[in-house]
Order: structure tokens, then sequence, then C-alpha cells
């Protein structure tokens, strides 16, 4: 089976381990803006590592570009549902770094933040169209990722059929 190129798999496994650091992220902050403790590094973080999930993901259409991929493993129903969840996937990995960066011009996030001063940063984001967005956005990356990786998992377990070395740095031999 025709493996993915050395730098997609890397960026593929990047953009999963900085997914798992901005939902991290975005979760304390959630509890920390709740709170009243929200920083300003907090969310500077938080937006640096989503920015970068944006930058991995447009790297990753332009190293696919480049470099081909794999053919598909085939035609059943199953093979386009599969197909399908990685265009969604794709989709919410470019809207939600959008969906973030509007909440920083849409919200008091964007002026605390220009004007490095955290008591200016809101305590809750009522009215903040979004802020909601994001928040579904995140619960739609984390459903799709969910059902993507017990795709990958039924193909190694059940089908045995090897499709996941194809995300792997190791030489099929």
């Amino acid at each position: 089976m025709t493996q993915y190129t050395k730098r997609i798999v890397i960026v593929h496994w990047l953009t999963l381990a900085l997914l798992v650091a901005a939902w991290f992220l975005g979760d304390t902050l959630a509890e920390a803006t709740d709170d009243g403790r929200a920083t300003l590094a907090g969310y500077i973080v938080h937006s640096l590592v989503g920015g970068t999930v944006l930058l991995f993901t447009l790297l990753r259409f332009y190293f696919r570009s480049k470099d081909g991929i794999p053919a598909p493993v085939g035609q059943s129903p199953m093979d386009k549902v599969a197909t399908g969840v990685h265009y969604l996937l794709y989709t919410v990995l470019f809207l939600l770094p959008a969906s973030g960066l509007a909440i920083i011009l849409t919200s008091k996030v964007g002026a605390a933040l220009l004007a490095g001063d955290a008591t200016l940063l809101p305590r809750k984001f009522h009215g903040v169209f979004a802020h909601e967005v994001h928040e579904m956005m995140v619960t739609a990356l984390i459903v799709l990722v969910v059902v993507h990786m017990l795709g990958a998992l039924k193909h190694q377990f059940i089908m045995k059929d090897g499709l996941m070395s194809r995300m792997s740095l190791r030489k099929k031999d």
C-alpha cells in the first residue's frame, strides 16, 4: 500500500498534537475567563497554537499538491463516508481558527490585546456570535476526529489491511 510522503505524515501528527494543546489551552482559558482570571498570555498562546494549526493545514494542502496522495482504498459507501469525513475535517480546520480570529475582532479581546490590558478582557461571551461558532466547531472537530480514529482502528484491527501504515514514518517492507 502506498504511503503518504514523510512531510505530509509529520504535518498530520503535529497537527494532532497542536489540536490537543489548543483544546486544553482553550478549556483552561474558558474556565479562567468565567472566573475573571484570564490573562493576555493565555489568549496569545491559544491564538498562536490555533494559527499554527491553520498554517499546518495550508501546508498539508500545499504538500498534497506537490507530492500527491495515495489512491483511495476503495469505492464502497464506507470509503465515500471516509472521504466526506476528511473533507469535513479540513473544513473545520479552516473554520476553527477563522472563528477564533473573529472572536478577537468582534469582542473585547481585541481591544484588551491592543491595549495590553487584561482588565479589559471579557468575563463572558454572551452575544458574541463568533464565540458560539467557535464552540460548535470544537464540538464538530471532536466528533470528526473520533470518527476518523474509529475508521483507522477498524482498518487496523478488523480489516487488517495495513491502511494505517500509510500515515507512518516507517517505510513498508
